[in-house]
């Protein structure tokens, strides 16, 4: 597949690498922030525009593999440079901050700490997404429907905020 292909290769090992990071930590994190909270969850009021459960996991799997890919590129590209110190701490800052944000909501109940947890992440990850996309732009572009999530998860962190607020 072409999209996986940097400069004509794919080198299995670091794709991999890359990949499973974000979506093996992402569904640890999810198992480990949303034990016993899902009852919880259920019993909030939530706006109109809110998806069914299932498509959480869904949408985050296949985000985490695109975040992954995009790693991947980014990082073969910017090794040629010689210049991955800044795009590695700003993808390392925004996957930190994607996680944390799980126990903030779900396991901790501080759903406005993660509104604005949640604030800063969308600018983590789209400083990340300008980063990679100076190295690769199909990288920069994998980015772009994470962005569009995280957007509309601070959207929905919002409402919730202020449908329960007391």
């Amino acid at each position: 597949m072409e999209l996986l292909k940097v400069n004509g290769q794919v080198n299995v090992k670091k794709l991999a690498i890359n990949v499973l990071v974000p979506v093996v930590g992402g569904s640890i994190v999810g198992a480990l922030a949303n034990r016993d909270s899902q009852e919880k969850y259920a019993k909030l009021k939530k706006p109109s525009f809110s998806p069914p459960p299932w498509v959480f996991p869904t949408v985050w799997t296949t985000l985490y593999a695109m975040v992954g890919i995009a790693k991947y590129r980014a990082d073969e590209k910017a090794q040629l440079h010689d210049n991955r110190v800044k795009t590695n701490i700003s993808y390392d800052v925004q996957l930190g901050l994607n996680f944390l944000w799980s126990f903030l909501f779900f396991k901790w109940g501080l759903r406005g700490t993660a509104l604005v947890e949640m604030a800063f992440l969308l600018a983590a990850v789209t400083f990340t997404a300008y980063e990679f996309n100076k190295h690769d732009k199909i990288a920069g572009a994998l980015m772009v429907p994470y962005i569009g999530w995280v957007a509309f998860a601070l959207g929905l962190n919002y409402s919730i905020v202020k449908l329960n607020a007391q």
